[in-house]
């Protein structure tokens, strides 16, 4: 616990940020883009755990939001997998899915899991915003994106704890920009 709340300490300077990208990923998702989202086991679960946020709902009541987990479709990712390598598992989807001014979310607590380097560079070059959610930055996933937010922290289920409540402060700003539209 106490190793959490002194991250947490630590994150909260990066609240601003996250201000800044629900306010950006309102206006995108209001004006019909998509947010894509992906990570790797936990990152995965919480990469989910956003898209069902939007889809569904946060706290307030609101217009379901286009928002898709990349390793939601269990047979993309293992025929994209099986047919071009497991590091193109993400890239080819948001090659797919991914349109110039939508989102994409990576997550990794690490900031080296190739797949989802490849797909934040995949983002980049079709003109999809990419951002990270990594653990201790500098990292190459951080670096791949156009904006990240890190939790300098050292132990992985602590950054994936830091992970969530970005999540959830993410959501709230959405649902905040979004009121009465």
């Amino acid at each position: 616990m106490e190793e959490l709340a002194e991250a947490a300490l630590r994150f909260r300077e990066r609240t601003p940020k996250i201000t800044v990208w629900g306010r950006r990923l309102a206006r995108v998702l209001d004006g019909g883009g998509r947010l894509l989202a992906c990570g790797n086991g936990g990152s995965a679960a919480e990469a989910q755990h956003l898209t069902a946020e939007l889809v569904g709902r946060y706290e307030d009541e609101r217009r379901p939001l286009a928002a898709i987990p990349l390793h939601g479709d269990t047979s993309a990712i293992t025929a994209i997998g099986n047919d071009y390598g497991p590091v193109n598992a993400f890239a080819r989807q948001v090659r797919a899915h991914g349109r110039p001014g939508d989102v994409l979310v990576c997550l990794s607590t690490s900031g080296r899991s190739a797949n989802v380097i490849a797909a934040a560079r995949q983002a980049r070059r079709l003109g999809v915003t990419a951002w990270a959610i990594t653990g201790p930055g500098p990292n190459p996933l951080a670096d791949a994106c156009d904006d990240a937010l890190t939790v300098d922290a050292g132990c992985t289920s602590t950054v994936q704890e830091i992970h969530l409540a970005a999540i959830h402060l993410l959501c709230g700003v959405v649902d905040d920009t979004l009121k009465g539209t």
